[in-house]
């Protein structure tokens, strides 16, 4: 019981986030679930942090959903190069969920813990891309789709880490950057999520309710209240210092890279 109340608040916390800050929640989910389920014996240690990251894509599936829906209404996605970059994503999603399973679990740790440390630091920093660069045409963002995809698969999110300063550096407006971006995050969360499922399948050592690398329990706990909260989230994001808890988050997020690094 504990385990689904914990699950349940992360999936509160998770929406929030996404919904106030525009962060994925992935960099919460995954380090959260091997939190929880690190001390269960079910889960082995080796396959533990594959599990955290299957099942984040898994969540980021339908989440994304419901972002595409509202960034739809205000007509601020780019369909034009969603169509354009959506191959690349796919390609490199499922080349990241081969990556991560080919990994031992201390050097994916390693690639998490990193990856969260430097999100963080463009965050804390505040640093953006400069806006010099056109759009590439559809084999460049096609390239661009694969790199963005498998980093994101790896660590389990949905890519708007990587795909916002991406489509900011090529002189696309923040407001469809954003919308845009939320919009890749369905075929990378597809992609990697299936990924994960299938190479993670048929290992005797795996939970039971587990779907190769995604663990079902968790999936169904998350996803309600992430998508629940999601709007609360933004709505706070109008009366609050948004800047400061961005800056408190990315401190968050160095205490978690942190220790993953050193643990």
């Amino acid at each position: 019981m504990e385990v689904i109340i914990s699950l349940l608040i992360l999936g509160v916390v998770a929406g929030i986030l996404a919904g106030l800050l525009g962060v994925g929640g992935g960099l919460v989910i995954v380090p959260v679930v091997v939190w929880i389920f690190g001390q269960r014996p079910d889960f082995p240690a080796e396959y533990l942090l594959h599990i955290a990251i299957g099942t984040s894509l898994a969540t980021i599936v339908v989440t994304s959903i419901s972002s595409i829906i509202a960034h739809q209404k205000r007509g601020a996605v780019r369909w034009d190069i969603v169509w354009r970059i959506v191959p690349g994503l796919i390609v490199g999603a499922l080349l990241g969920a081969v990556i991560a399973d080919a990994l031992p679990h201390q050097e994916l740790k390693m690639f998490f813990a990193i990856f969260v440390l430097l999100a963080a630091l463009k965050m804390l920093l505040n640093i953006d891309p400069p806006t010099d660069h056109q759009l590439p045409k559809t084999f460049g963002l096609n390239i661009a789709g694969t790199v963005i995809g498998s980093i994101s698969a790896i660590v389990g999110i949905g890519g708007g880490t990587l795909t916002v300063p991406f489509l900011t550096w090529c002189k696309v407006p923040i407001r469809n950057a954003v919308a845009t971006s939320s919009t890749c995050g369905l075929p990378i969360a597809l992609a990697g999520a299936a990924g994960f499922m299938i190479t993670g399948w048929g290992l005797e050592e795996l939970p039971e309710w587990s779907l190769g690398y995604v663990y079902l329990p968790a999936f169904l706990a998350i996803v309600p209240t992430s998508m629940l909260f999601a709007p609360v989230g933004a709505k706070l994001a109008h009366s609050i210092p948004v800047k400061r808890l961005k800056q408190v988050f990315a401190i968050l997020l160095c205490v978690v890279g942190t220790k993953m690094l050193l643990d």
